[in-house]
Order: structure tokens, then sequence, then C-alpha cells
């Protein structure tokens, strides 16, 4: 897995937060053509290098039966240096949260030229948005008394209607923030210029909080006291989610690209290994010419009833496929894939019943849905060669605007 910057990590935050809470929304009977799946579509091969197809980044939905895509927020485009990503769903399912970034083209040179991301004053703006689908409302949360010209991550806080949680870039460190739903009253949890680093999400009760820093893993109450370290012995540590009872997480520790999926109890007790990676680095590329980058993590999700967690392995040379792995180390290969097909990225259904996954099965990035029962595949993204479709998130429960 890679070490990544703020900025490049930041382009998933919101995905790895934000499936974390989908699935802590109850269960629902519904059938695939019922649920929207939120996703990023994105060329992947035009020359130029990363912010030439990072620009191109559009969000869209989908209906989970593969009917009906669109882009959404288009509005939120006014250059060919700006992009939009799909980061996320309310509870309720009737609001989207859409990531929109901006990248001054001669600071992307600069990139380019010197192989790193430079966060320099009016170089990047990100911001966070809430797309309100019955009525087409954008409202800009994250620009109401801003705080940072680069902000991600922004999930509803649980259990708590009025607020939201992100994480705002401030003299390039990465700070915990609960704001107001309009924006407003910003409180950064850090409590000092150190901060929290990458991975702030909060449990389903909303009275915790779990983050990593210097890739190490940190619980602590949800306004920033009392923070536990989990000593793991290991390195490298990342991405902490809340499983939807709230009682335990799971993240990925080990050495530097050769972590596996390890738990732990809500007090930081209790560590536990479930998963092996085989080999899997935990990195998919994003485009198909050179990307500085390096690459999208991959991360373990839990199941709705947290009792098990989904999570990609590699079974030869050039492919991963998708197991499940119950809290007792129990395993279920899921896919069963040709060779040399790579299967990542996996979020389940509030049902529990299938869960649209990442797939280059076709020669291109797309997203597919599985049925967890039957075992059947479908394709829910058709891009043409050239795009790709990555990071889908489940509407957490059926929208009366589809």
């Amino acid at each position: 897995m890679e070490r990544l910057s703020f900025a490049g990590r930041s382009l998933l935050a919101a995905a790895v937060l934000l499936c974390a809470i989908s699935s802590a929304v109850s269960a629902q009977d519904a059938t695939p053509a019922d649920s929207l799946i939120g996703y990023t579509q994105l060329r992947v091969n035009l020359p130029g290098g990363r912010h030439a197809n990072a620009s191109t980044m559009r969000a869209h939905v989908v209906r989970g039966d593969g009917s009906a895509p669109r882009e959404v927020a288009a509005e939120l485009i006014p250059n060919a240096d700006t992009w939009t990503q799909f980061a996320g769903w309310s509870p309720d399912g009737e609001t989207a949260i859409i990531g929109c970034g901006w990248q001054d083209p001669e600071n992307a040179v600069w990139e380019e030229e010197h192989k790193t991301f430079r966060m320099a004053n009016g170089g990047w703006t990100y911001d966070m948005h809430t797309l309100d689908l019955p009525t087409g409302k954008i409202v800009n949360v994250t620009a109401v008394e801003r705080v940072s010209p680069y902000n991600s991550g922004l999930f509803y806080w649980p259990n708590n209607s009025a607020q939201f949680g992100f994480q705002a870039l401030i003299d390039g460190v990465s700070h915990p923030y609960r704001m107001d739903r309009d924006g407003r009253n910003k409180v950064d949890l850090s409590s000092g210029a150190d901060g929290f680093t990458y991975g702030f999400n909060a449990s389903s009760d909303g009275k915790r909080i779990a983050y990593h820093k210097n890739y190490q893993i940190y619980l602590a109450d949800a306004d920033g006291s009392n923070a536990v370290h989990v000593e793991t012995g290991n390195p490298f540590n990342f991405a902490p989610t809340w499983s939807p009872d709230g009682q335990s997480l799971v993240f990925v520790s080990g050495e530097h690209y050769d972590c596996h999926p390890h738990i732990v109890r809500r007090d930081g007790s209790g560590l536990k290994k479930i998963g092996d990676r085989n080999g899997y680095r935990g990195v998919v590329t994003i485009f198909d010419v050179f990307d500085f980058h390096g690459g999208s993590s991959d991360l373990p999700v839990w199941s709705p009833d947290s009792q098990s967690v989904i999570f990609a392995r590699q079974t030869g040379k050039a492919e991963t496929q998708l197991f499940r792995t119950t809290l007792d180390g129990k395993t279920k290969q899921l896919t069963h894939s040709k060779p040399g097909t790579l299967n990542y990225h996996p979020v389940v259904h509030p049902s529990g019943e299938r869960i649209v996954f990442g797939s280059t099965r076709s020669g291109t990035r797309q997203l597919y849905v599985l049925d967890l029962e039957s075992g059947k595949v479908h394709a829910v993204t058709d891009v043409p060669v050239g795009h790709g479709a990555m990071w889908p998130h489940w509407q957490p429960r059926p929208s009366v605007t589809r």
C-alpha cells in the first residue's frame, strides 16, 4: 500500500469513510433496481500524466441493475481543470456527497516533472458538497466559514442529525473537524498543530472516533480526548473503519505493501488478524498511463451484521479475487474470475445480500454486482475503452427520486 500524500489519499478518503458509514445503515429489502449506486467515471489513458486524466473525473449514479446511468452535479465543472467525485450518501439516501477539486495547470506540470504532489497555496482546492436529489440543490458545506482550501472525507455524523465530520488540510497537516449541517461552527478535534492524520471516522453511536497517524491506529472519544494507541507491533497500520454495530474496527496492518486485515475491539483490546492477502500489495492502479501517485488503496469492508469482513486477496501472479472471512477466521472465496483479472473495492449493500465491486474482467475498469446467495454477477457500468468506473457507493435506502 502506497505511502501517499494527503492530497493523493484524499481522492479516496471520502470513499473509505462513507463505505463504512453506509454499511452501518439498517438493512433494507431492496432489489438491485431499487437502490442507486454512486460512482466516479474518468478517462484513464490520456497523454500528459496524472492531472490530464484525474481532471476528467465526474460523479455519476446508476441503478443497481445497471440501467439509467447519469452524471450528477455537472454544474460544479466550470473548466477543464476541475473534477467531481461521488463520495457517499446521507443516511436516508436522499442526499449525495460530492467532492469537487481544482488544480492550477501550472502546478500540475510541476507535479509531473517532480513526480510528487505540491499543495501550494493557490494551486489546489478541494471542497465537499451535498446534493439533494429531489430538488437538485447543491451546497458547498466546507466553504462556509472556510478553514482550509483543501477539505475531504465528509461524512454524516452517526446518531447525530445536526452535524458532519470531515478533514481539513492546514499548513500541510490534516485535521479532523466537526461542523453543523449548514457548514457553520467548525470545531478542530485535534487540539494541536500535529493534528490527526488520515482515515477519520466515527462509531455508529457517534461517541467514539478512529484514525491513523504516522501509520499507527488510534481510538478516542468523539471530542478527540482519551486517545488510545492500538499496539500492533507493525510499522504500517492503515484506515481503521468501525463495524456497523460500533463494537469493533477493521484495518490493515503489517509491513508496507504486505499488510493484512486485522480487527480490534472498541476499547483497543483484542487485536486479531483475520485474513491474509497472500502477497497482494493492496493498491489498484487507476490509470493506464504513468501515475506518480501509485494507485488507489484497496481496503477491507464490514458486512452489515458486523460478523464478517470482505477483502481482496491475491490468487495468482496477476490476479485478485474477493473473499469473505468471519471473525473466527472462516474464509470463503466470493469471485471466481479468469486468470489475470483484478477484483477490488468491494462495498456491501445494506441488506447484506449483494456487493458492488470493481473488476478488470472485461479488460476495462467496470463495476459489477454479485448476489451473495446465488453467486451470479452482472455488470452495472459499461464505460468505453479508455475510461474507467471507480469507487462505488450503495444508496442506503431506495430513493423516491430515481
